[in-house]
């Protein structure tokens, strides 16, 4: 006889302005969202104790009651894949995650992510944030590289998440991207959601979740620039969608419409390149840097020999 787990959701005022089936299936990553959109229409997934569909946007203090049947457990296995950390103490650490490699698992893939090499590299890690994501406090997409920030336990986890939530985590991004620009920084301010047609997409939206990204102009070339960039907000796919949406989108991103170069990279030259964040263990404020990774170079040395 089959048992059904009931959990029940209040929506944050960060979460709000997502979708609903979205905004579950980051809370079921073992669970398909197509499964998902069908509980939804069955009546198993409630939003203010009424039936709802998969599209509908949620609001703060929105009431989400999920009853679904109870699936066989997934097992998140430790696995011996050699990982960079930068930092480490008895509360937290900074490891470098490459390019091609998901910061944790889904219900299509649960091997080969960051996470297997964190059970196997780390004695514990924080568990607030899930079963298919120990020690995560935020994240990098699958093909963008860089520093993430780890936590050892749940008290460290707390403790950034909310730095980041405060916005004091300063996380700084490189990037190569398309068309030059006149001034030598600025700042995109402009709402990003999910886009209207295409939910496996973020775009600038009027009713999405507030959003900021300034840049910096490191260094021209003929038809493209080298771009310093700091995040204020973190949103899913932010830096794409807004170099996108005015007009510059990352060289090699094809999902964001960047411009292609005849140097083979790993989808977008984008890197997490410096995280400044105080440790949770002594209180003390640090900032750690890597230099370009190999996409980066290679980019930058086809431009600056094609000036």
């Amino acid at each position: 006889m089959s048992t059904k787990n009931q959990i029940k959701i209040i929506i944050s005022a960060e979460e709000a302005g997502e979708r609903l089936d979205l905004a579950i299936s980051g809370l079921y990553p073992e669970i398909s969202r197509s499964r998902l959109q069908k509980e939804i229409k069955n009546g198993n997934i409630l939003v203010n104790s009424k039936p709802a569909k998969p599209s509908q946007i949620l609001k703060t203090d929105d009431e989400i009651l999920v009853s679904l049947e109870e699936s066989p457990k997934i097992e998140i296995l430790p696995e011996n894949i050699p990982i960079e950390v930068l930092y480490e103490d008895e509360s937290c650490a900074v490891v470098y995650k490459p390019k091609n490699m998901l910061t944790h698992p889904t219900s299509k893939e649960t091997a080969g992510t960051l996470v297997n090499a964190l059970l196997y590299r780390f004695d514990s890690l924080s568990v607030c944030n899930g079963d298919f994501r120990p020690g995560i406090v935020h994240r990098l997409d699958r093909n963008t590289s860089g520093l993430l920030l780890i936590a050892k336990n749940n008290p460290s986890y707390e403790n950034l998440k909310a730095q980041m939530q405060a916005r004091t985590i300063t996380k700084k991004y490189y990037a190569v991207v398309g068309g030059v620009f006149d001034t030598d920084s600025g700042t995109i301010n402009a709402n990003i959601g999910r886009h209207p047609s295409k939910p496996e997409k973020m775009a600038v939206t009027p009713d999405g979740k507030p959003a900021v990204t300034h840049y910096k102009v490191l260094e021209r070339f003929k038809g493209f620039s080298l771009l310093d960039i700091t995040l204020e907000t973190g949103r899913t796919h932010q830096i794409r969608v807004h170099m996108a949406h005015i007009g510059h989108p990352i060289v090699n991103d094809a999902f964001y419409g960047g411009p292609k170069l005849p140097v083979k990279t790993t989808e977008q030259v984008l890197q997490a390149y410096s995280l400044t964040f105080v440790s949770p263990n002594d209180g003390i404020e640090r900032t750690i840097t890597i230099n370009f990774d190999d996409d980066i170079i290679k980019v930058l040395n086809y431009l600056r020999n094609t000036k």
